[in-house]
């Protein structure tokens, strides 16, 4: 009762002047803090494209609102029950008297919340099909290019370029990206579409193979490779693509749907290219394999020919049976022919008998008579069929007038239809053949390629020679070269016939062993021949 005459004289305040000061006092205490708390009824995005919630732990709870403009450069977007640190402005809300933290940045609050942000996404891209093993693509045997999305000051790329070099050297194409922080999702996003969109025989050749690759570090810093649209960019690949993303235990979820994953950036190197060497073993043992197969199996049809041609009968056997009835049916025939010459002749004495003057002026009247007949009658039937089609072909001409201009109609439909059909086939068809023909235009280049490399003709334009015998064959030492033997050398850029040298020394044989009898040998397998390390076989 005594403190109401001391505020008498106290200035009055408006309700929206009271709001407006304590707005002012509360963004003036605390301009921008950080708040830490697990949020609670997400509403949005908003048709506006704000989205609202609450930030709340064990005792309180706090309204939070984010603006569409910062939504949307958000990293981390917020969801229901995802504990997170928020920062931001406090502020007031006067339309309902209560206080509020408009936020300007959000981040996971420890490991495990992004643990469970990616559990949740991983679930999510999983249900959709993205990481069905139905989907991924076989890598290439021998890629001629092999795209890398990676940073291109880091050690990865190094390793990769050197682990290729030692195997199978091939060309490499890399795309520089960002690998941590903000944009780098984005930016490996748009590598691995820009790679897939380049045109097949354009100035920039298209990859047949795509590594993203990236060094080991903490969950943080691979987040980028857990985003969703680096996930699905890797899934619309159309070109092979290796995961190389941190160490042996890093996981991330572009792993998940790439169509092969690699421990380490080496481990990818290793994937994408054969050891060029072993290559070239395994193909000179099946050659090898190949050539002592088909001799076998030569020698197997010979001894099978050998074994028929004993068990064949001879000439003479088989022809004895055919000539005993030859013989047989000649003695015959001409007792056969007296027989048949002689039953034709009564046949003919038969049908002479009778066949006399009177029968057949009988029968010459005889059809004379049906001749007119039947003329009459075709000419009653021949004007009454006259009649009738006349009348039928009048009642058709009448239907065929009526029903011309609507058949007419219908047959032009049924051209446009199947003239639309024919184009869209016509274009789809050409659209085939056009990727039809690339293919088997990459297929033949490669082969060129193959070619190539394997040919002993590269060996010869890099100095070498191949020295030939008389007879065309290949020598190996110089021991088989007689003297005054004819030979011919191979250039890269032509032949030569050349002359051994007589003075040359003959190897002396050694003095022959006390003969004795032995068993015949089977032939010795050529020698192998040592050849310097830095030279191939020619062979």
């Amino acid at each position: 009762m005594t403190a109401a005459p001391n505020l008498a004289n106290a200035p009055e305040f408006t309700v929206s002047e009271l709001s407006s000061a304590l707005r002012r006092t509360v963004e003036d205490a605390y301009g921008h803090v950080r708040v830490r708390g697990e949020i609670s009824g997400f509403r949005g995005p908003q048709s506006s494209g704000h989205c609202y919630f609450a930030l709340k732990d064990e005792n309180a709870k706090i309204e939070a609102v984010v603006w569409k403009f910062v939504h949307v450069r958000m990293r981390f977007k917020p969801q229901e029950g995802l504990e997170v640190i928020a920062t931001g402005k406090l502020t007031t809300y006067p339309g309902s008297s209560k206080y509020q933290i408009v936020i300007e940045a959000l981040e996971p609050a420890g490991i495990g919340a992004l643990m469970a942000l990616m559990e949740e996404r991983k679930k999510k891209l999983a249900a959709e099909g993205l990481f069905d093993p139905a989907r991924k693509q076989l890598l290439p045997y021998l890629p001629r290019v092999i795209g890398v999305v990676t940073s291109p000051t880091g050690a990865v790329i190094r390793d990769i370029l050197h682990r290729l070099e030692d195997r199978f050297p091939r060309r490499v194409l890399v795309w520089p990206v960002k690998v941590q922080g903000d944009g780098s999702a984005e930016q490996v996003a748009a590598a691995i579409r820009g790679f897939n969109a380049l045109p097949q025989g354009g100035a920039i050749p298209r990859p047949d193979l795509l590594i993203v690759a990236r060094g080991g570090g903490s969950l943080e810093d691979l987040w980028s490779f857990n985003e969703e649209i680096v996930v699905r960019a890797a899934a619309d690949s159309v070109i092979p693509l290796i995961s190389a993303v941190g160490h042996e235990t890093d996981t991330t979820l572009i792993d998940f749907v790439a169509d092969k994953r690699a421990p380490t950036p080496t481990a990818a190197a290793e994937m994408a290219v054969p050891v060029r060497s072993e290559l070239f073993v395994e193909v000179a043992t099946l050659a090898r394999r190949t050539l002592v197969c088909w001799q076998r199996h030569q020698d197997g049809r010979r001894n099978e020919l050998r074994a028929a041609v004993r068990a064949l009968p001879g000439p003479g056997e088989v022809l004895a049976i055919p000539r005993q009835r030859l013989d047989a049916a000649a003695s015959a025939l001409p007792r056969s022919l007296k027989t048949n010459t002689h039953v034709h002749f009564r046949q003919f004495a038969g049908v002479s008998a009778r066949l006399t003057l009177r029968v057949l002026r009988g029968q010459v009247t005889q059809a004379g008579h049906r001749l007119i007949v039947g003329g009459e009658r075709l000419t009653l039937s021949a004007r009454a069929l006259l009649h009738r089609r006349r009348d039928r072909y009048s009642a058709l001409a009448a239907r065929l007038k009526a029903s011309k201009l609507a058949n007419l109609k219908a047959r032009q439909q049924a051209i446009a239809r199947a003239r639309e059909r024919t184009e869209r086939l016509a274009d789809r068809a050409h659209r085939a053949l056009l990727t039809s023909l690339q293919r088997l235009d990459a297929r033949v280049n490669h082969s060129g390629q193959l070619l190539t490399a394997l040919s002993y003709r590269s060996v010869l334009a890099r100095g070498f020679a191949l020295v030939r015998d008389g007879g065309g064959h290949p020598l190996h030492a110089a021991d088989s070269i007689g003297p005054n033997a004819r030979i011919e050398i191979e250039f890269a850029d032509g032949r030569v016939a050349a002359t051994a040298d007589a003075d040359r020394p003959v190897a002396t044989p050694a003095s022959p062993a006390p003969a004795k009898p032995v068993a015949r040998e089977k032939p010795a397998a050529p020698k192998r021949i040592t050849k310097p390390v830095d030279q191939g076989s020619l062979f």
